[in-house]
């Protein structure tokens, strides 16, 4: 599970990487971005490599030039903070992934395997899935896509 967590983090594009990306799509030079957020292109230089961590005023600035959405590469730049702007879970009710895991007789009419529980486990934290019966549509999808 831990292997698929990394890939799943190596899969999603870092702040350095979306805007020299979004910089290189644009055919924009690092000096031509710094110019234009008013810094200096060693500076861009860094946040591209990770090796700088940029204020909420260069992230809004970098949006607006690079067309970006400005929530998501602030959320990019600082991704510990996506927690904090989640909607909050709703108690009252047990999440989909729970219902899903609670419901043993389904479990055994699929034939569902520890293996494919441990992916769709990592699937659920991946983001909100709405209802039991979409894990059902995954786990199918991923059985159609090996040819079981």
């Amino acid at each position: 599970m831990r292997r698929e967590r990394a890939k799943e983090q190596r899969q999603v594009e870092s702040f350095g990487e979306s805007i020299r990306n979004r910089r290189r799509q644009l055919e924009m030079t690092q000096e031509e971005l710094a110019r234009r957020i008013g810094t200096s292109s060693p500076y861009v230089g860094h946040l591209e490599a990770r090796k700088r961590h940029p204020s909420q005023e260069v992230v809004m600035r970098i949006a607006e030039v690079l067309g970006l959405d400005a929530r998501e590469l602030f959320l990019l730049a600082n991704p510990g903070t996506r927690v904090l702007v989640s909607p909050k879970p709703s108690s009252a009710q047990p999440s989909a992934w729970d219902a899903f895991v609670s419901d043993r007789n389904l479990r055994k009419v699929l034939n569902i395997t520890d293996q494919e529980m441990e992916i769709l486990s990592s699937i659920a934290t991946m983001g909100e899935v709405r209802s039991p019966h979409d894990f059902i549509f995954i786990l199918n999808t991923i059985r159609n896509a090996l040819g079981r």
